[in-house]
């Protein structure tokens, strides 16, 4: 999205600085203050920013995302879970249309399945990794190798590094999918809320470093 000098001067007027990347190369993709350069492509959903959070409420799955669009990148959001059932993600290189969005996503599974950070195809072809059932090898595999990385009651720090067909996905340092597909070059960047009526979804510090 092109800024030009009037939208930088409304910015200004409104005690909004524009989205800018610091000396080391990161932005920030939410300023902790408004959902500048995000939409909600959905009919319904609420989104708030609170005490330097976006906060998803909705009774039906919505995805807030980017208009913004990016290829090569190491993304970083921090999430917090509701409690109860909930399941959530990170899309990435995702495609957005009225009323629906599709693509990678960073999976943050709070279930006893405990597939965080595993890769799924929102809207698409499923799951890459792990591969189903539930209690296939591969399932088992990633289960031992993540075991502990979500922490259910807190704040989590996803990592994702998109560059060319590589593709990974830490969980608090912990890496879960380093996998390779070449299905989506380009996209937004999304947060999920997945439709559970009364939850709060929380995510904050969300920024990309493009490669």
């Amino acid at each position: 999205m092109k800024t030009t000098v009037s939208a930088l001067l409304l910015f200004a007027l409104a005690g909004v600085p524009p989205l800018q990347a610091g000396t080391d190369g990161w932005v920030a993709l939410f300023d902790g203050k408004t959902t500048q350069g995000w939409t909600n492509p959905y009919a319904h959903g609420e989104v708030n920013v609170v005490d330097g959070e976006i906060h998803l409420l909705a009774n039906k799955k919505f995805f807030l995302c980017t208009e913004k669009t990016y290829s090569n990148f190491i993304l970083e959001v921090e999430l917090k879970m509701p409690e109860g059932k909930s399941n959530s993600g990170v899309m990435f290189r995702c495609h957005v249309e009225p009323k629906k969005v599709y693509g990678y996503q960073a999976e943050c599974d709070t279930s006893d399945r405990a597939w965080s950070g595993g890769l799924y195809d929102e809207a698409r072809r499923g799951w890459l990794n792990p591969l189903k059932p539930n209690d296939s090898p591969s399932g088992n595999a990633f289960r031992k190798k993540t075991k502990g990385a979500l922490k259910r009651n807190d704040w989590n720090k996803y990592r994702i590094k998109a560059e060319g067909d590589h593709l990974q996905i830490w969980v608090n340092d912990v890496l879960c999918t380093d996998y390779t597909d070449s299905m989506d070059a380009k996209g937004h960047i999304g947060i999920q809320h997945h439709g559970e009526k009364g939850q709060t979804y929380k995510f904050r510090n969300i920024r990309i470093k493009e490669l």
